[in-house]
């Protein structure tokens, strides 16, 4: 019983151009991508990325969405030779997604380098806010996932999870889940309601803009549970399962918290190791009850006639996760999540603020709440909006969570040292090392590159390679840094059998 698994995080960042609101944001997004392309050597013009292994309409329940019906925001495997992608030497992708630059990171195996590699992210789009910041206007980038005003834009989780896995079962199981997981991983909003139209503070930034309990889309009539069967691996072996609800996380602990529990519940669900029934009776409007709720006090109503609080769900699958770790044996890294995911859970039981040092909600409803009793201000109040979105900013002289951080008011896991590193240096135990390291390399025969492929241009031979890069765990260091380091890309293609 593991949380390590195959998995990463994508964060579409909020994005604005001080002084004109009017600006266009797919333009200014690519500009984003580009002035970080540029700086680094990087190819980030047409072509870049690899589409040909991109099936957006496979749906997971067993059928395939037709053309003709899909919105063009489900498109993704449809090349616009007008918007910026590049490939990044540690294995991520960045590119503009739906009018915002998009950290795609490359995949891990364990919670803890999840976070590493997303906060990596928050240093690419610092540097790119700093680089442009000279021209005018400048851009400026906020990791967070509404604008307040009715946007509302993703930060999306990905776990590879055994095809074998009957995906009826996921969607029974991992429901009620879901919908409580937010008290530990919210990151808090002013505003309730889609476009903000009442007054007050809400949990999760994205819970009112969930409509559906199953679905196919990711843009609108959003999903609990995103049915979109496109594995990026081999399909008779991994299913893999497309988060959409979340929130973008900034606090270490709420970060590892997320990943880690929903990667424990993955493998319970797996295992067949369920064995009480969670089945909320209307999860989507559940979602917004806990949402609305800070005091973490609110109940929903279960199948089988209980009325249970966030806080109660997680702990009944935190119990059941702990009984199958005692019986199968763990490691160091799920020790590690079960002991946060458990502190985390008695402290919201308890008094939530008590979280503040964890939990992004928490620490932001803290410090508004500090400014409302200081000048009386009520929830509708412009100011309060405002801290709301400069909470966010990428910029450690801006951004409020960098400030209160620093200050030492927030738990570190991750270290400056580790998350600069990840910049630039793929994780060892995926195929992102091969992916990043060959950009880095070979970057001028690099026609283009995917999750699970790279197609590289071969000068000796005078021809075109595609190397599948179907088996994620496959082509790490120890398998490939000798291949990387002793040849060029001829010989590399060779001893791949490309």
């Amino acid at each position: 019983m593991s949380v390590r698994r195959v998995m990463g995080i994508e964060t579409e960042y909020g994005i604005a151009v001080p002084g004109q609101p009017w600006a266009n944001p797919m333009v200014a997004s690519g500009e984003v991508v580009t002035a970080y392309a540029r700086a680094h050597g990087l190819r980030a013009g047409h072509g870049a990325w690899d589409y040909s292994d991109e099936h957006p309409l496979v749906d997971a329940r067993g059928f395939e969405m037709p053309r003709a019906r899909a919105d063009i925001s489900q498109l993704t495997d449809v090349e616009d030779p007008t918007l910026a992608n590049v490939v990044l030497a540690n294995g991520a992708r960045l590119y503009v997604d739906h009018a915002h630059p998009e950290y795609s990171s490359p995949e891990v195996t364990s919670p803890r380098d999840a976070i590493v590699w997303d906060r990596a992210g928050e240093l690419v789009m610092r540097e790119v806010v700093e680089r442009l910041a000279a021209r005018e206007p400048g851009i400026n980038l906020y990791k967070n996932n509404t604008d307040g005003k009715g946007a509302s834009y993703g930060t999306h989780e990905n776990y590879l999870v055994a095809r074998s896995t009957p995906f009826e079962r996921i969607v029974s199981q991992l429901t009620p889940f879901f919908v409580a997981r937010q008290v530990t991983c919210g990151a808090g909003r002013v505003g309730i309601g889609q476009e903000s139209e009442r007054a007050g503070y809400q949990i999760a930034s994205r819970s009112d803009f969930f409509e559906a309990e199953v679905g196919l889309e990711t843009t609108f009539k959003r999903p609990i549970i995103n049915t979109r069967d496109e594995p990026h691996a081999d399909p008779d072996v991994w299913r893999r399962l497309h988060v959409i609800i979340g929130d973008a996380n900034q606090a270490d602990v709420a970060n590892l918290v997320k990943v880690g529990s929903t990667s424990l519940v993955l493998r319970l669900i797996e295992a067949g190791a369920i064995d009480r029934d969670l089945t909320i009776l209307h999860p989507v409007e559940s979602l917004r009850v806990i949402s609305h709720d800070p005091t973490c006090r609110a109940t929903v109503r279960l199948r089988d006639g209980r009325e249970l609080t966030a806080v109660q769900i997680l702990t009944e699958y935190l119990e059941m996760a702990t009984t199958f770790v005692e019986r199968e044996g763990s490691d160091p890294a799920t020790d590690e999540v079960l002991a946060h995911w458990e502190r985390l859970l008695g402290l919201l039981a308890g008094d939530p603020m008590d979280a503040a040092a964890d939990i992004d909600w928490v620490a932001k409803l803290a410090l508004l709440q500090r400014y409302r009793d200081r000048d009386g201000l009520a929830w509708d109040d412009h100011r309060l909006r405002a801290i709301d979105i400069q909470w966010s900013d990428v910029r450690p002289a801006k951004g409020i969570f960098h400030k209160l951080e620093v200050a030492g008011r927030i738990t570190r896991l991750t270290t400056d040292e580790e998350v600069r590193a990840a910049v630039a240096t793929p994780p060892a135990d995926t195929r992102a090392w091969l992916r990043g390291r060959v950009v880095e390399a070979f970057g001028e025969h690099v026609v283009s590159a995917s999750w699970d492929s790279l197609l590289l241009r071969l000068p000796r031979a005078g021809r075109v390679a595609r190397v599948s890069l179907l088996d994620p765990t496959a082509h790490g260091r120890e398998a490939s840094e000798h291949l990387v380091a002793a040849g060029d890309v001829d010989d590399l293609v060779a001893a791949l059998g490309a």
